[in-house]
């Protein structure tokens, strides 16, 4: 990090900048998997209100809590690229940078004179990562995606909720977080491929292709046989049984699919001759017949209570899990062991604690290293920091 702060071990990215010209989830979400790693990431902001996520609620020590979870370890500066110095800071921010991600719409960077002919020739090392909602080319390219449409677009509405109802939109930004991820993936990439060329590259995700990507077992339907997958609500398309199931007092989730599982599973119900019934004897006839199937095992889980029932399938090495909320995951003794959650160091707004990263490196881990930063916290150490000559290489 520039200004000094040590640390007890660097990042696996530690000596690389990053422009982040992103906000709301998507764009931010990659840069903070960067930052998590150990990169320098420059937030660029606009003057006067800054990233939009700044203003979502809940509102945490004067920062709202989803902004504050997801831009930690980052440094920010507020530039207006219409004004002829801000727009020069940012010229020399990237031709100084390693890696710059925008979530703008198309074209938006062209208008700053920082589309990837520009910028590459500006800095040859460049790894330019655009991060859209439909992607850079075809008929909806200039159109604005946000999760909600492209979870439509994707068909993971339509094949979320009940097997009768209406579409249900996932209660998580995936489309946003996938295309955070799949963005970070490819800037590594970028980065390794770097390493042999000496070149970077312009890489691209969409949250419409990201989603996209979810569809395994539905692409592979459609793909191989031409047919729609329809909603199954709970039910699995490949595996049986392997679902929530109510008992005396919560809900917990069985995966016994595998045949050896289904005939422990019966035999632990008491049930043991449904795994002799033609209909259920196979993987494929218990898919067929999944709903005979449910309605015959679940009044044996109902008779007895989460705690008894994730005892006994424990003790019979068959998986189960329980059916948590929020708050109980977070606080669960699996999580609390792995460290899920880390204490945010220098925390003067928003969240005194964070999600902690979920990729887990020995010798470089990742880390929450600094908290998300106030609007141009740091903008006067950037500004002075490249104005000065470029070291050179």
């Amino acid at each position: 990090m520039m200004d000094g702060t040590a640390f007890p071990a660097p990042g696996a990215l530690a000596g690389l900048t990053v422009v982040d010209l992103t906000s709301h989830l998507a764009g931010p979400y990659c840069t903070m998997l960067l930052g998590d790693m150990g990169a320098d990431v420059i937030k660029v902001e606009r003057p006067g209100s800054g990233d939009e996520a700044r203003a979502m609620p809940p509102q945490v020590n004067g920062m709202g809590a989803p902004f504050a979870l997801w831009n930690r370890n980052k440094r920010s500066i507020a530039l207006d690229p219409k004004l002829p110095e801000d727009a020069e800071v940012l010229r020399r921010l990237v031709a100084r940078a390693d890696i710059l991600v925008e979530n703008m719409r198309p074209g938006a960077l062209a208008r700053m004179g920082l589309d990837w002919p520009r910028a590459s020739a500006l800095n040859e090392r460049l790894i330019l990562c655009s991060v859209s909602g439909f992607g850079q080319t075809g008929p909806l390219a200039s159109q604005g995606g946000f999760d909600l449409m492209t979870q439509a677009m994707a068909g993971l509405m339509a094949l979320n909720g009940p097997a009768a109802g209406e579409p249900h939109r996932l209660p998580i930004a995936i489309s946003d977080v996938a295309g955070g991820m799949f963005a970070c993936i490819g800037v590594l990439g970028a980065l390794q491929a770097r390493e042999r060329t000496g070149l970077g590259q312009f890489v691209e995700a969409s949250l419409f292709e990201s989603a996209m990507a979810f569809s395994l077992y539905e692409a592979a339907q459609v793909l191989g046989t031409g047919q729609r997958p329809q909603r199954l609500g709970q039910a699995h398309r490949g595996t049986a049984p392997y679902q929530v199931f109510r008992t005396a007092d919560g809900y917990i989730t069985v995966g016994a699919g595998q045949n050896g599982f289904f005939r422990k599973l019966c035999a632990l119900l008491g049930l043991p001759g449904l795994a002799e019934e033609p209909r259920f004897a196979t993987v494929a006839a218990r898919v067929a017949a999944n709903g005979a199937l449910i309605a015959a095992l679940s009044p044996a889980f109902a008779a007895r209570d989460n705690d008894s029932w994730l005892a006994a399938l424990a003790e019979a090495g068959i998986p189960a899990a329980p059916v948590l909320h929020y708050d109980e995951a977070l606080a669960h003794p699996q999580a609390v062991a792995r460290g899920l959650v880390a204490e945010v160091p220098g925390m003067t707004q928003g969240l005194s604690h964070v999600l902690a990263p979920a990729v887990k490196l020995a010798a470089t881990p990742s880390a929450v290293r600094r908290p998300a930063p106030a609007l141009d916290e740091h903008g006067a150490e950037i500004r002075e920091w490249v104005m000065q000559p470029a070291p050179v290489a």
